[in-house]
């Protein structure tokens, strides 16, 4: 039993040269689980093979994956194709997607439009009607011009000249076309132009317009007699030009060297080219003549525009006296406001609308009958392949024509009260009886050359355009306030003749047609803001008012101080003597 034990004690313990087994574990770390048997222990050792084994393989695996994803990265990389791929796995990724999307289910997509793009200013008037309505207390008429003119003493740039003539050097002869005022453009700047080239002028014929359809002669617009006494000093004028001229071209105007000279041409193309020709023909015709002078001239030229548009050309008498009858009729009519009234230039004639290509409240029936009036006037301007017309667009940019009821909500807002006087400048209202309505309810003493003057007093005016503007014209220049509401000659000529009369001061508002967009367009503004925003307008209007000649704008427009028109000795300042 003793070897026994010695024996056991060995086979644990072990000697030095013989390599003891490990002792059993711990009950500490082996949580008391009993030792496996040899059957467990053989079991547990294939599964761990099993496990080992589908390890490495998967390991194997990923490690290939990863390494041809690399490859593949690389390679593109190198060709930089990776920027063409990326695009198409995006639309690839989104035709799965909409793929996957039932057909019979269509999404929803809501737009809006953007602001000042659709005519809303009939709701606008409907909703704050009652709150406009209670506000009637301010008179603009009595607060409206506190700017003056800033620019030192004003002295418009006409002087007197007393020197006798130099030798013509020749005889030119224009065909004014267009309208009233683009008429009165080319009659200022044929006077300018003759005067530069020392030629005599052949009083301007006016050129009958399928638009205007007016045949009216010079003299029956202006008086002639007038016209030509009061440029004696500076321009010579005759009504036509001699027989032995005449005879020359067979008694025939059509046979007279005919110049077709580009628009806006400097001063100094009339020197180089006009003039050689003149001096040699000894009598030219240029036609058309709107518009074919620069508005950047030497002083000696802008001078004689000046003199020609606001002392030469006055209205002739049958003009000038219904014109006198309507004012004191006008002054009468607003006799709370101490003879003071608004003077009103409405664009919204057919024409006018149909040329917009604007988009107001009436419908499909309104579409057609521009679509009409588009045709008739400018056939198929509007209708060319390619031309695209955004009506939206158009309103944003300020360039619709107001209707009657936004010039009510304007001038209501800038604090004119319902008891303000009224002279409507205007031609045929596009359905008048319709959008007239409103402004008639906001200004009740609305007046038109119509209202003012019997059908006796009008008859001799009635079927000519550029009379019946004339009348207009002169019950405007003398208006305390000047409303224009679209662009073109009418309001360019009277903003000028306006200053030419009261010192610099145009006392016009010219309203920010954008702004009005937006502010028209908007559901939720309210009186008080609109009023508020209306009057900021205003006095930006009477600011502007007082604004000296800018650089290539209209003499016509800004009638420039003497400041600006001092005659220098650069080139082209003295008119050209005879040669």
């Amino acid at each position: 039993m003793q070897g026994q034990a010695y024996s056991r004690l060995g086979s644990f313990g072990g000697s030095a040269g013989t390599p003891s087994p490990p002792p059993p574990p711990s009950p500490a770390r082996g949580g008391g689980r009993r030792t496996p048997g040899k059957g467990a222990s053989s079991a547990r050792g294939s599964h761990e093979a099993a496990a080992a084994s589908a390890a490495a393989a998967a390991a194997g695996w990923g490690a290939a994956a990863r390494r041809a994803a690399w490859a593949l990265l690389a390679a593109l990389l190198r060709r930089q194709a990776v920027f063409l791929f990326a695009p198409l796995l995006y639309v690839a990724a989104m035709l799965l997607y909409m793929g996957s999307l039932p057909l019979d289910v269509v999404p929803r997509i809501i737009t809006r439009s953007a602001p000042g793009s659709v005519y809303r200013s009939p709701q606008l008037y409907a909703r704050l009607r009652a709150d406009m309505d209670a506000d009637n207390s301010t008179d603009a008429l009595a607060t409206v011009w506190r700017q003056t003119y800033k620019g030192g003493a004003w002295r418009p740039c006409i002087s007197n000249v007393t020197n006798s003539l130099p030798e013509s050097n020749g005889y030119i002869y224009v065909e004014a076309n267009g309208g009233l005022n683009q008429q009165r453009t080319s009659i200022c700047n044929a006077v300018a132009i003759a005067g530069f080239l020392n030629a005599t002028l052949i009083i301007p014929n006016f050129h009958f317009h399928s638009i205007w359809k007016d045949p009216s002669k010079f003299s029956d617009i202006y008086d002639e007699d007038h016209f030509v006494k009061r440029l004696q000093n500076d321009v010579r004028i005759v009504d036509k030009a001699p027989d032995f001229i005449m005879e020359r071209f067979g008694h025939n105007i059509t046979n007279v060297f005919n110049f077709k000279i580009k628009a806006w041409s400097p001063i100094k193309y009339y020197k180089d080219v006009v003039l050689p020709k003149l001096v040699e023909e000894r009598f030219i015709r240029i036609s058309p003549f709107a518009n074919r002078l620069s508005f950047d001239a030497p002083p000696v030229v802008q001078r004689l525009r000046c003199l020609a548009n606001f002392e030469a050309l006055k209205f002739a008498n049958p003009i000038a006296s219904l014109s006198e009858t309507l004012i004191s009729r006008m002054r009468a009519k607003s006799a709370e406001s101490n003879g003071k009234y608004i003077a009103v230039h409405l664009r919204f004639e057919e024409d006018m609308v149909a040329f917009s290509c604007c988009v107001y409240d009436g419908g499909d029936e309104e579409k057609r009958e521009m679509d009409t009036a588009r045709e008739i006037g400018w056939k198929g301007k509007f209708t060319k392949r390619g031309r695209v017309i955004r009506p939206g667009v158009i309103r944003m940019n300020g360039k619709c024509p107001l209707t009657p009821l936004e010039v009510g909500l304007m001038l209501r807002g800038m604090g004119f009260n319902n008891k303000t006087a009224i002279f409507l400048a205007s031609g045929k209202i596009y359905r008048s009886e319709k959008t007239m309505a409103p402004l008639l309810e906001m200004f009740p003493l609305l007046q038109t050359k119509e209202t003012l003057a019997s059908d006796e007093e009008l008859a001799p005016f009635k079927d000519f355009s550029s009379r019946m503007a004339a009348i207009d014209y002169s019950v405007c220049a003398y208006s305390e306030v000047f409303v224009t509401t679209q662009g073109g000659n009418f309001p360019h000529f009277l903003m000028g003749h306006r200053r030419y009369l009261y010192g610099g001061h145009s006392k016009t508002i010219k309203p920010d047609k954008r702004r009005l967009a937006i502010l028209f367009d908007n559901p939720r503004i309210g009186w008080k803001s609109l009023k508020r925003h209306l009057l900021n307008m205003r006095a930006h209007s009477d600011a502007k008012g007082v604004e000296m000649k800018r650089p290539n704008e209209s003499i016509y427009t800004f009638p420039c101080p003497d400041c600006m028109c001092r005659v220098n000795r650069t080139a082209h300042s003295k008119p050209i003597h005879a040669r």
